[in-house]
């Protein structure tokens, strides 16, 4: 491969610094084209061309997307602004011969439904579902509450469809009074806040109320490749301190998993422990904003290996399956 390469990210988070530094490490080919609605966004100092884009509908938004991979001649699309609507268009971009680093609509639709892909994963008997609620209202959320309080010591809530977890709540009682003000609030509040809150609308879109599953979280970073299953676990704490831990159970529920969601591109997988137990949270249909963290300590370039399969060219790849623990740090940039 000797041509330049066009690879373009559209508004991503801000550790798509380090995912360009992956993705471009040791390929003198792959030109980065960058854009984002802040237009001083952190990773446009690693791009070698930037763009500051629009806000739109999803329909404007991906007539803009198809015009600018034919402007800007981009080879290959790594979307995560409007994700869903790019696989759902994604044989128009195929069709200019744009790569784009999505899997399948029906598929990932589904994922990013949070109690669809719940039920599919019940009905199939695979991984491990905690219990839940879906809820529409707020009384359909006081009922939801008082039936699962009864059953555990925590309940938490989120609207089905969120990224970041935004709306993510754990309800916790005890955040109210004179003593409340010296405990960090965090995402907690208390029923009467919440359903006083969830009141002010008829009806809101769907939200899941389910038990705080109060263990420890990993996130597993993952990429189907000709030579197996990439699986990197990172067990996250309280702390930026992460630790990379090979457990067979996580990583039997990694491969449950692709096995009914044969995922091409890559996947993050989130579980959280309850009493023990690991419980599958939910499928990120893209990179996670921590898999540098994933790949520095296994020694594994994620998206350079993912860019390549795109092309057509199989990097061969090893884990460093040794336990290591990692952190990262804040480091000051001048950004203009």
């Amino acid at each position: 491969m000797n041509d330049m390469v066009k690879i373009w990210l559209n508004h991503w988070f801000s550790t798509a610094y380090s995912i360009i530094d992956l993705m471009k490490r040791n390929e003198p080919e792959f030109y980065i084209v960058g854009s984002n609605e802040v237009p001083d966004a952190v990773y446009s100092l690693v791009c070698d061309e930037w763009h500051c884009e629009p806000v739109m509908n999803d329909d404007e938004y991906i007539e803009y997307c198809l015009d600018f991979c034919d402007k800007n001649r981009i080879d290959v699309f790594i979307p995560r602004r409007k994700l869903i609507a790019v696989s759902r268009n994604k044989k128009r971009f195929e069709d200019m011969n744009v790569k784009v680093m999505v899997d399948d609509y029906e598929l990932i639709s589904m994922l990013n439904q949070k109690t669809k892909a719940y039920e599919y994963f019940s009905e199939h008997k695979k991984l491990n579902i905690p219990e839940y609620r879906t809820v529409r209202n707020s009384m359909e959320f006081a009922e939801a509450y008082r039936d699962l309080s009864d059953k555990y010591q925590k309940i938490c809530f989120k609207f089905a469809q969120d990224e970041g977890g935004m709306s993510f709540r754990i309800i916790d009682n005890t955040k109210k009074g004179y003593n409340a003000l010296f405990r960090y609030r965090g995402a907690g509040m208390t029923f009467d806040e919440a359903f006083s809150a969830l009141s002010e609308k008829e009806t809101f879109p769907e939200m899941i109320v389910m038990p705080y599953l109060a263990g420890y979280e990993v996130s597993a970073d993952c990429l189907s490749t000709p030579s197996g299953l990439i699986i990197i676990p990172r067990i996250k704490g309280n702390t930026r301190i992460e630790k990379v831990e090979f457990d067979e159970e996580i990583l039997n529920m990694c491969r449950d998993f692709h096995r009914l969601c044969p995922l091409e591109m890559p996947f993050n997988l989130q579980f959280r422990y309850l009493d023990g137990v690991p419980y599958f949270l939910e499928a990120n249909t893209r990179m996670s904003g921590g898999i540098q963290m994933s790949c520095l300590a296994c020694d594994v370039n994620i998206p350079n290996i993912a860019v390549n399969k795109l092309l057509g060219i199989e990097r061969k790849w090893k884990t460093d399956k040794n336990i290591k623990k990692i952190s990262h740090v804040e480091v000051p940039v001048i950004v203009r």
